[in-house]
């Protein structure tokens, strides 16, 4: 397959193809070294940009290397991830012209509430994010939570003060 590792508008490099590809076409595979959830904690704290895709059971996270690393997000991709016979594929969701940058949706799941994963796709569905649309909701919700309870604390201590007082 003809495709080449280029500077991308969306993000530092990209990676292009230079011949039209048809839709359901097994492009890249996502490789380099597995190594288990436990293990990459920590690994990248210190860094913006990771390479890290998580497999299907859970455990196993490919720490990338090799094009497809460097495959960019955007909230309409042209092409998505499955793992098939224990491998990641990058595969065409539709008909890609020669010259066009591969993409597809990182879908970011299990992140900290306070971490930002910004899209910068900038395209009208954009939702400004790289977690999935499941993840901000799950991440909006903690956020709801943690309020609820710093107002509540907040009241508490307010009604503490104002009992002093009478004291």
């Amino acid at each position: 397959m003809a495709i080449i590792v280029k500077s991308s508008s969306l993000h530092g490099a990209g990676v292009y193809t230079t011949a039209p590809i048809k839709k359901g076409a097994h492009i890249l595979e996502y490789t380099g070294p597995r190594l288990t959830a436990k293990a990459c904690e920590g690994m990248y704290a210190d860094t913006e940009v990771t390479y890290l895709f998580a497999m299907d059971d859970g455990d196993t996270i490919i720490d990338g290397f090799g094009m497809a690393a460097f495959v960019n997000h955007t909230c309409d991709p042209n092409c998505e991830t499955d793992q098939i016979d224990n491998r990641i594929w990058i595969m065409a969701l539709r008909d890609i012209g020669a010259g066009e940058e591969l993409t597809y949706d990182y879908n970011l799941f299990d992140g900290d509430i306070d971490e930002k994963a910004p899209c910068y796709c900038g395209l009208r569905n954009c939702r400004r994010t790289m977690f999935s649309e499941e993840e901000v909701a799950r991440q909006k919700k903690a956020l709801r939570r943690r309020k609820k309870r710093r107002e509540a604390a907040r009241l508490r201590r307010e009604k503490e003060k104002r009992a002093a007082r009478k004291r």
